[in-house]
Formats: structure tokens, sequence, C-alpha cells
């Protein structure tokens, strides 16, 4: 009972004084500091320690490519279009209403086809007046050739005067003249009738249809519904690629050079080709020069403003092969390494180095083959030194 009612006041710590005393605070505070001072200088020495035992090398990264072998012997590769050399938008000689169209896009065409027809009624009867007046002329000609025969034995015997002779010398002149004005009209009305019907100018196909059957159609589309070109058409064996060269890389090329033609549409498909034509001026707005590249051996794939992509190769290239043209996947060869008897790249995941192994085939210049292990796309590190381990703490440049 006695412990119950003992007093314990005196066993209370009075925080409020030991915050007052100046000399316990400031122990208080130096404690903090000297333990935070020791967790800082704690992890400097461990991540100082770290860094000197693992440190980071720099790394610069390359990708996969697909590329050829006469890829990496270029001496320069620029795009351009594919453009037929020969192509005309055929139009109407004459005006008139459309009444017939034979062709649509795809359609190829011989030259001197008939491929449309206006309306000729008009012209016809043109043609069939020309012919009636030439057939009266002719008729005239008998009769004036018959008068000028009897005044001619008349005036030999005495019977007619020179005055009728020469009266009918002159209706016989006139009706000859007359024969050859309806021999022109004849001609003329031939000649419009021929303009009513629209020929191709030359062997190639159709590429686009720009009137149908009953648009009124006219040489220059001067009104305001007609139509100028009926279609527009291209000879196919006259397709080039127009590629714009840098005028700074203008001296690299030469005609007949051989190129390699890659086309967006089909980037696996590569064509032969050869310098056509420099073209003797420069576009200053673009400091750009045209070359223009034929192909050697273009196929009905090949179409015109298709994207194109040309290598202009070099002298040791002279002779393309399907081989030469096949694109393979590669990367530098300083890329790869060989570790016990392992062919590896090395690839970046997490700020560390890992390899990866690789199955090497041909050497391309300073590219070599991968046959296996990567993709096209995939990025390696671009030299594989003795540096470079697994696991590495790499930067990248």
């Amino acid at each position: 009972m006695e412990t119950q009612n003992a007093d314990l006041s005196s066993l209370r710590i009075d925080r409020k004084s030991e915050l007052k005393d100046p000399e316990r605070k400031g122990k208080l505070i130096r404690t903090i500091l000297i333990t935070a001072g020791a967790i800082v200088i704690i992890g400097v020495i461990y991540f100082g320690w770290k860094s000197v035992t693992n440190p980071s090398v720099e790394v610069k990264l390359v990708t996969a490519v697909l590329q050829s072998p006469s890829q990496s012997n270029a001496v320069l590769t620029a795009s351009g279009y594919v453009v037929a050399q020969r192509k005309a938008a055929v139009a109407s000689k004459g005006t008139g209403r459309l009444v017939y169209l034979g062709v649509v896009e795809g359609d190829r065409v011989m030259k001197d086809q008939i491929i449309a027809r206006i309306d000729d009624s008009d012209i016809k009867a043109q043609l069939d007046q020309a012919k009636a007046n030439l057939k009266l002329s002719e008729a005239d000609l008998v009769d004036a050739e018959n008068n000028l025969k009897r005044q001619k034995q008349l005036l030999s015997s005495g019977s007619s005067t020179s005055m009728e002779f020469d009266a009918a010398q002159s209706r016989y002149n006139r009706v000859i003249a007359s024969i050859e004005v309806s021999k022109a009209m004849l001609n003329g009305a031939e000649v419009a009738m021929e303009n009513t019907l629209i020929r191709a100018p030359f062997n190639g196909t159709v590429l686009t249809k720009n009137a149908d059957v009953g648009e009124v159609v006219a040489p220059l589309g001067a009104g305001a519904n007609s139509k100028a070109a009926v279609v527009l058409m291209a000879d196919m064996t006259s397709l080039q690629a127009e590629i714009d060269v840098s005028e700074s890389n203008i001296e690299k090329i030469k005609i007949n050079q051989n190129c390699e033609i890659r086309l967006d549409a089909y980037p696996d498909q590569a064509y032969q080709g050869y310098v056509s034509k420099i073209v003797p001026t420069a576009d200053r707005s673009k400091a750009t020069v045209m070359v223009k590249v034929g192909f050697k051996n273009a196929d009905q794939r090949v179409l015109p403003e298709m994207s194109a992509k040309v290598i202009f190769l070099n002298e040791s290239n002279e002779k393309l092969s399907m081989d030469d043209s096949k694109q393979f996947l590669v990367v530098p060869q300083s890329a790869v390494a060989k570790r016990n008897d392992r062919k590896i790249v090395f690839v970046v995941r997490d700020d560390r180095a890992f390899p990866i192994d690789v199955t090497t085939g041909r050497e391309l210049g300073s590219f070599v083959e991968i046959k296996s292990g990567l993709l096209n796309g995939d990025r390696v590190i671009e030299t594989a030194d003795d540096k470079i381990t697994e696991g590495q703490k790499v930067s990248i440049k």
C-alpha cells in the first residue's frame, strides 16, 4: 500500500528544460550533423569504389542494316523518280463531241491505231459536197475539151474566127482550174475527216484517260467545258530514273557509269542501270544537277513516277551479278568479337553490355554479313574491343 502511494514526480524527465539548456542543445545538433556526414561519406566511398572497380565505358551504337556488295563499294547514292522519256498527251486536231473511245488505262496501243473519234457528221457533208463539185467539174471538162477541138478544126478550115477559138480555149482552162479547186476542197474535207480520228503517235501504254464519250474535246481545250488531252500515254521502253545529284558530287558521275537502281515499291529487287545523260544545266534553287539513269533489265513492274534510289558504282564493279545485287544483313566488322571460339556482338540493356552469339558470312568491304543472331534494325556496339565485357557498364555517345 505504501508503494502505491509513493511520489514518482521526481523521476520525470524535464524535456523543456533540456531543450532550454544551450549546452545540451548544441550537443544534440552536433550529434545529428556528425551522423549525417558519416552517412554521406560512406555513400561517397561506396559509389566511388564501385566506379573505380567497374568504370563506365563510352560506346557508340550502330544499326544492323540490309546492304548489297555493290552498296559497300558505292561512289554515291542519290534519289529521284522514274520518268518516261517518251510520252504524249494525245488530243484531237479538231473540235467536236467525243463519240468513240476505244482504250482505258493500262491498254497497249500501236502507232497510228485509232483510239478515239469525234462526231464527223458535218465533215461528211462537206466531203460529199467536195466530191460532187469534182464530178461536176470533170463533166464540164469533157464538154470544154470537145468544144475546143471543134473550134480548132473550124479555125483551120476558115469556118470560125480567132475570137471564138480563144473563148473555147479560155473555157477549157477555167474548167481545168475548177477541177484543181475541187480537188483541193476534196483534199481539205478528207483532212478534216481524218482530224476527227484520234490516233496513237507511237507504240506505248495508256496511262490516264482524261475524257469520256459525250464530252466536247478541242485541240487546246479553249472552251470552259471542253477537254484538250483525251488520253496520256507513254512509251514504257523509254523509262529512266531522273536523279538529282548535288553539285559538289557531280564530278563523281560519268556517262555509261554502272549503277544499281532500287525502287521503294520493291526494296528487295535491284535493277542494273547505267548513266544515260548528265543534263548540262543546274537547278539553282536546289543546287543539283539532273542525271538520267537508264535500265538494263527493267520489267513490267517498273512504272512511271515511282520513287527510286540509285547507287552509283565505282569502276571496280563493272559487271554486276544477281548475287551482287542481293542484300544481306550486315554490321561493321569492328562490332564482331571472338570470345572463347564464339563470335559475338554486344547490345546495350539498362546501360550495360550484353553479348549475343552471331553467325557471320561473307565480308562486304568494312562490313560483315550476319546470317543469324540479329534482325534488321537491331543496334549493337560499334567497337567490341577488350574493354567491353558481359555486364560492363557503358554510356552511349
